[in-house]
């Protein structure tokens, strides 16, 4: 049976099927915006400028008071020598690098070591004591600065230890002992002598030194007779434990006084270091006896 549509519902179905498109005027055309940012004004921009510095200087001060912690641990966690007495048991030094040695020998009186090669920053001192706070202290400022960058290449080197005060002879001279600052009396001028020991990584390829009062050495390998004491190094207590140390040293089976060897003093420890803790060292280059 066939569907019968009638005549008048035909526009009412075209109405239905067929979607007439809007007219122009009811079409919304969406535009989407960007808005820029206005431009910082010269207080906004210093304002900006203090805070990146602010942060620039805590993250310099992060490392500044890093490296302060490491340099301070040096000092505040110490090494020890091997020690013979209570005496040297109490004694202590920074962690700083020092002249490598290995030892002979040992008694209750000294001990005999091997030192290896090492190079030296010198400066002759003023006046004609050794241990004089006056003299002591511009050869060391006058060394200081060369190790902390007044040299040709402008660079701040490690400090090491010890610091040793020795007599030098008066010509052809060869430096004796180890570490950072070294002491030599000149006899004929009566003048001592102050040496740094200069950190090994350098080896000979040392930065020149701008002031010409400073100049730098190689100190070649030796054999010496050591002694450690505590406190306050004086001119007389040198002159004393000097003494003592050749007296027992004719006594020894295996080992004398070099012939022309002069006494060198090493001091391990900054100015603040306790007297009894301190560590200080007198020595004598030894040779091996004729069998």
């Amino acid at each position: 049976m066939s569907q019968l549509i009638y005549p008048s519902t035909v526009p009412l179905i075209k109405s239905m099927t067929t979607v007439s498109p809007p007219p122009p005027s009811s079409i919304t055309t969406r535009k989407t915006t960007t808005t820029s940012k206005p431009p910082q004004s010269p207080l906004e921009a210093r304002v900006s400028l203090v805070f990146a510095l602010v942060s620039q200087t805590n993250s310099v001060s992060q490392r500044l008071l890093a490296d302060l912690a490491t340099e301070t641990a040096k000092y505040v966690f110490p090494k020890r020598f091997e020690s013979r007495n209570l005496e040297e048991a109490l004694m202590s030094v920074p962690d700083l690098e020092t002249v490598k040695f290995k030892v002979l020998s040992r008694n209750d009186r000294y001990e005999i070591r091997e030192l290896e090669p090492y190079f030296v920053a010198e400066t002759t001192m003023p006046g004609k004591y050794g241990f004089d706070l006056n003299g002591s202290g511009q050869s060391f400022n006058v060394l200081a600065e060369y190790l902390f960058g007044k040299n040709t290449a402008n660079e701040a080197m490690e400090m090491t230890t010890p610091v040793v005060t020795r007599r030098s002879q008066s010509g052809g001279e060869t430096m004796d002992m180890t570490t950072p600052v070294i002491t030599t009396k000149t006899e004929d001028q009566d003048k001592w002598k102050m040496s740094f020991v200069m950190p090994s990584k350098y080896g000979p390829n040392l930065p020149q030194p701008k002031n010409s009062a400073v100049t730098i050495k190689e100190v070649p390998g030796r054999t010496v007779a050591v002694v450690a004491f505590s406190g306050f190094v004086t001119d007389e207590d040198v002159m004393r434990r000097e003494s003592k140390l050749r007296d027992n040293l004719r006594n020894d089976s295996q080992f004398k006084v070099k012939s022309g060897a002069l006494v060198e003093v090493a001091q391990y420890n900054p100015p603040f270091t306790l007297p009894f803790t301190r560590r200080n060292e007198i020595s004598l280059e030894v040779e091996r006896k004729e069998e």
